[in-house]
């Protein structure tokens, strides 16, 4: 058995991250051998990752980056479980390590930006595990969003647990970054489901039909006339909570489809992605 000394067991801590017993009871099982002390503390990571998978992870930060000409953001969801976790040191560094990665690779999905290598040989899920196995709760990449048009815009609400990213095609002018924020504020805050009608998911359509008309039936009115009610309130839905049909929370007198216009003839809203961490 091989003597763990003290510098052996802050060295593993520098290389890891992993707590002083953990990488002392690490090395003494790998008698020494430090590859073979960071199998186990990742497999201990692996196991705490298994033991709360089903644990809620509503607190986190969200991060957002725009390329130089504006034409594409990203934004990266990184979720735990508790707020205190969500401003540890290790936990933002890596958060901002992912951003940074997804920025350079360009991945399409989560999985595959897990599967990318940071600058310590590590890919990212492999050092998520490692945090996970440090600190003791569940951390996932909960969003990752790619989006491109003519010009993207960004929000981040002051907590960092709320992102937007906002599509536009047809620009014609700089104007459009300074409507696009308060466009931006406003999916924050109203929550729309998709940009227009048109987009919405007919699942949810038909689940609102189906509620105007149970809403109808509960109310006493006759059955003739249930589908003809439950339409006008799904008109209703279409206006309160799809992005064009919304009044702009600045000036009520319009909608986002009319300030849209008066800003710049033509301008459109491509695609919009209204992330929080809740």
């Amino acid at each position: 058995m091989a003597a763990i000394t003290a510098a052996d067991v802050n060295k593993l801590r520098q290389m890891t991250g992993a707590g002083m017993m953990d990488c002392k009871k690490a090395l003494s099982e790998a008698d020494g051998d430090f590859e073979k002390a960071i199998e186990i503390l990742r497999k201990a990571g692996q196991k705490v990752a298994a033991k709360r998978a089903d644990n809620a992870t509503s607190e986190g930060l969200i991060l957002i980056k725009l390329s130089e000409d504006g034409t594409n953001g990203k934004l990266v969801a990184l979720a735990c479980e508790t707020e205190p976790v969500s401003k540890v040191e290790d936990f933002r560094n890596l958060a901002n390590a992912i951003i940074e990665t997804a920025v350079e690779k360009n991945p399409a999905t989560i999985e595959e930006l897990s599967a990318y290598t940071l600058a310590d040989g590590r890919t990212i899920q492999e050092t998520i595990t490692e945090l996970v196995g440090k600190i003791g709760e569940k951390i996932v990449i909960g969003a990752y969003e790619n989006v491109t048009a003519e010009q993207v815009v960004s929000y981040i609400h002051s907590n960092g647990k709320l992102g937007v990213l906002l599509a536009f095609n047809n620009v014609q002018g700089a104007e459009v970054q300074e409507v696009g924020k308060d466009i931006a504020m406003q999916i924050a805050a109203m929550k729309p489901v998709a940009v227009s009608k048109d987009d919405v998911d007919p699942t949810l359509a038909e689940k609102e039909l189906e509620i105007g008309r149970e809403q109808a039936r509960a109310e006493g009115k006759p059955e003739a006339i249930l589908d003809r009610i439950a339409q006008g309130r799904l008109e209703k839905f279409y206006k309160e909570n799809t992005l064009l049909s919304q009044e702009f929370v600045k000036d009520s007198s319009i909608t986002i489809a009319q300030l849209l216009e008066k800003t710049q003839k033509g301008l459109t809203v491509k695609e919009f992605k209204r992330i929080a961490l809740a």
